[in-house]
């Protein structure tokens, strides 16, 4: 295997040191430095109302070293801005992970789902969990208290936004297995902010995956980790990244620049070939010698961060919403909320 500032390997197991927490973008980095397929990784990708849908499964413990993730499915949907602003489109996206979260729920009607909403909702970049939270069709206490007044087919669910451990004082981790060993739901969805190790993807994304989700990963500032392992109880995560990296910002901007001079000089020019053997991997590690002693390790996030939250938390509300109440629409549903 090629090492290099992106990839290294310890005792088997791939670790990266661009940040990301989507299972697409390390299998992308693996295939970057590395020919054919990956043994122990399966893939697919379609296109579903001009939403790009990949998926990624892990089935293994040779993908799972390869690619750094756990084994499980990783369902990552890839959508434009243009979305944020335009009703339509947020109740088609909204629709599409429905589809795709319900693949990998199985429950029966009677039994419970717990959702929780990770993440520090003062900080507007980490608040896409308690805002998602905000939104769910919460149900439990209906069909406990009064079960004549509710439809027919509606599943009890409960939501629960735990905080962070600079305000609570108690690990994430705590508070949810303390709420699962009292309620014992038969499924957790988990929602956090993600850091993506590519510009284009900030925003843009919702990753849902089987494999649970450690608290903080989105920040470098992981926590004890909820996962089944961990609860005793499936988990799935879904998650959306609301910041990158700042070397990943200008490692990004340099790429603009290369390809824009590749662009405009003469083939076969001193110059010409002099950026086409620019060492990409290289740069980055010069990139980040440079930025770590005074940024550290910094993220940064858009500055329409507000109302980019505000409608991928409506998104992934309505997604939720659909997936775990099969028996109504989104009307119905949001007849509940209002």
């Amino acid at each position: 295997m090629k090492r290099s500032d992106r990839m290294q390997e310890e005792n088997g197991v791939l670790e990266y040191s661009v940040r990301t927490d989507l299972a697409l973008e390390a299998k992308e980095m693996y295939n970057e430095t590395n020919e054919g397929e990956i043994d122990g990784i399966e893939g697919d990708e379609y296109i579903d109302k001009n939403i790009k849908v990949s998926v990624v499964k892990i089935v293994n413990e040779s993908g799972e070293k390869k690619i750094g993730k756990p084994q499980g499915t990783y369902i990552t949907l890839e959508f434009g801005e243009f979305v944020y602003y335009d009703g339509q489109r947020i109740i088609e996206l909204s629709e599409v992970m429905a589809k795709e979260l319900s693949k990998l729920i199985n429950l029966n009607e009677e039994q419970t789902a717990l959702v929780v909403g990770l993440g520090n909702w003062n900080i507007t970049a980490d608040a896409v969990g308690p805002q998602v939270v905000e939104k769910i069709m919460v149900s439990r206490h209906l069909k406990e208290y009064v079960p004549d007044e509710i439809d027919e087919g509606v599943r009890p669910v409960c939501a629960l936004a735990p905080g962070v451990l600079g305000l609570t004082g108690m690990e994430t981790s705590e508070i949810v297995r303390g709420v699962v060993d009292r309620i014992k739901p038969s499924l957790i969805i988990c929602i956090d902010a993600l850091a993506s190790r590519r510009t284009q993807r900030v925003n843009r994304t919702i990753q849902i995956g089987d494999t649970g989700i450690a608290p903080g990963a989105g920040v470098g500032n992981k926590r004890a980790e909820l996962s089944e392992k961990t609860l005793g109880v499936p988990v799935i995560a879904i998650g959306v990244p609301t910041v990158v990296d700042a070397g990943t910002v200008a490692n990004d901007t340099i790429d603009l620049v290369l390809d824009n001079l590749i662009e405009s000089a003469t083939k076969g020019s001193g110059f010409y070939k002099m950026l086409k053997e620019v060492d990409r991997d290289e740069r980055q590690s010069l990139i980040r010698e440079v930025l770590d002693p005074t940024l550290g390790g910094m993220v940064v996030t858009p500055k329409e961060i507000d109302k980019v939250i505000e409608s991928v938390s409506k998104v992934i509300a309505n997604g939720i919403n659909i997936a775990l109440q099969p028996a109504l629409t989104l009307d119905d549903i949001n007849t509940y909320l209002n």
